[in-house]
């Protein structure tokens, strides 16, 4: 059985699918409709009265709503729909923990590689700030509590979305590009995009396609799981900025007032280095058939071979 498959293995009544995914959803629901009603001069005004609160405290306040979350969407996927949190993970006979390692490797070589340079080409914009005792609590903070927000993200989206979505539609490319945009939308809020405008949606987008792409490829979420937790974490301990979603003791921090990224910085990363780690998980892990992975029809398998409860 496929990973979108696995679906079957549980009660999949549509009203289930409805509560589950207003429930769990709703942060990213009340941010996308904060996102719409509030002007610009409010939301800028939102940022700077959050920046008042210290950042380690911030980021936990952040945070932690994630871990209630994610163990709210497992206890309706285990005793609503009646399977196994194995199921909503990946299509294998156990979690594959090495996948996790592999990509989240390959994202920190990659984001570090990439940083180091262009730091190294231009440093006027970015200070190094380190200070190591609050650089060790939010270290600390960040290993704790980041595998929960990134695993809501994950096993929202590419897990219980793309599965449920995917057995209802019987395919494969909507769910794929559904909760790509879904995933864009919910990051709406973000300062980045009042800051940049509404051409950082591509690079939430194009993540989440990327991400999306991993799952289908793969039959499961570990490498995806990986790559969101290492960019995550980067994204918290490497640099910051006034105007990112993270605002936390990183070790450097960008000290222009405002963005000053051009819309090719923007695209190279979908356009460039997402294909490059497409590439390269393709060779590592022997994807083929991609046509049908990504735009195959899904077909509830005969009943003897699944069962309700793994």
């Amino acid at each position: 059985m496929n990973y979108i498959q696995q679906a079957y293995k549980g009660v999949n009544e549509f009203w289930m699918f409805l509560i589950t995914s207003v429930v769990v959803s709703g942060i990213f629901v009340i941010n996308f409709i904060i996102y719409l009603l509030v002007s610009k001069e409010d939301m800028e005004a939102l940022y700077e009265s959050a920046k008042s609160i210290p950042a380690n405290t911030s980021l936990v306040i952040n945070l932690v709503p994630f871990a209630f979350l994610l163990g709210l969407l497992f206890l309706l996927v285990k005793f609503m729909h009646q399977r196994s949190l194995l199921s909503l993970t990946t299509s294998r006979l156990k979690v594959d923990w090495s996948r996790i390692l592999f990509s989240f490797i390959l994202i920190v070589i990659l984001t570090i590689t990439s940083f180091t340079v262009a730091y190294y080409m231009d440093p006027s914009a970015v200070e190094f700030q380190f200070n190591a005792s609050k650089f060790a609590v939010l270290f600390i903070i960040s290993i704790i509590l980041f595998p929960f927000q990134i695993g809501l993200e994950e096993y929202l989206f590419r897990g219980y979305f793309i599965q449920q979505i995917g057995i209802l539609v019987k395919n494969r490319w909507f769910p794929l590009l559904f909760t790509s945009v879904l995933f864009g939308i919910a990051h709406s809020a973000n300062p980045e995009v009042a800051e940049m405008g509404l051409i950082v949606m591509i690079f939430y987008i194009g993540t989440g396609l990327l991400l999306g792409i991993m799952t289908l490829m793969d039959e499961g979420l570990e490498l995806a799981l990986g790559f969101h937790l290492g960019n995550n974490l980067l994204a918290a301990l490497l640099v910051t900025s006034d105007w990112s979603a993270l605002q936390t003791d990183a070790v450097f921090k960008y000290t222009a007032e405002e963005a000053n990224t051009t819309a090719l910085e923007i695209l190279i990363p979908v356009l460039v280095f997402y294909p490059l780690i497409l590439f390269i998980l393709s060779k590592k892990y022997g994807w083929t058939n991609w046509k049908d992975k990504l735009f195959g029809k899904i077909v509830e398998p005969p009943k003897e071979n699944y069962k309700v409860l793994d």
